[in-house]
């Protein structure tokens, strides 16, 4: 038992930061769009990668030379493309909450939920690397994984569609640009953080 409420503990401080996938959920969850596949996504991804690093593989980037550097390159440019995509939304205008919902397409959704959550160098060091050395302090490994995979799945489905409060905030196309200059921020930071390493 202590060793899963730790695992629930560690994987929900290391999630809890606004990054670029947890960005993506919420503009999904205000959007009403997807919002059940997008979190089912990035916590079976989480899973899947918490499950590899307490299983022992995070080692693998330190065995695989110049893997970590192509990742934290490929994650950068990617984050810039989707970062300017924001801000081109922004200065074009426009967005309202509107009653009809869900208008865009799940495959695109799904890709760029993949994209953002296996393209980003922190996911690996945060699920494979650290909660996988943690894991190795407990007894217990599986219940620390169980743990760490329940933090994921609560914190996804809550932030998808916790999102829905700030539904009459986002009735107001301002709020759009607002928050779309926030996110194209983020991923800006998150890249130039990448790239300086």
């Amino acid at each position: 038992m202590q060793a899963a409420v730790a695992g629930f503990a560690l994987g929900f401080s290391l999630i809890l930061a606004i990054g670029a996938q947890n960005a993506f959920v919420l503009r999904q969850g205000i959007r009403r769009e997807h919002v059940f596949a997008i979190c089912l996504t990035c916590a079976v991804s989480d899973a899947l990668l918490i499950a590899a690093g307490v299983a022992g593989f995070g080692a693998l980037a330190e065995a695989v030379p110049g893997l970590e550097t192509a990742m934290r390159y490929g994650g950068a440019a990617f984050l810039i493309w989707y970062g300017a995509r924001n801000f081109l939304a922004a200065w074009r205008g426009g967005e309202v909450m509107e009653a009809s919902r869900g208008t865009g397409s799940l495959r695109k959704a799904l890709l760029t939920c993949l994209a953002l959550t296996w393209l980003n160098p922190h996911v690996y060091l945060d699920t494979v690397v650290l909660l996988g050395s943690v894991s190795a302090q407990y007894e217990d490994r599986l219940s620390f994984a169980i743990g760490a995979v329940s933090s994921s799945f609560f914190f996804f489905f809550s932030l998808g569609y916790g999102a829905r409060v700030l539904d009459p905030i986002f009735r107001n196309p301002q709020s759009w640009r607002v928050l779309d200059v926030i996110v194209g921020l983020t991923m800006w930071a998150i890249a130039a953080k990448l790239i300086v390493g």
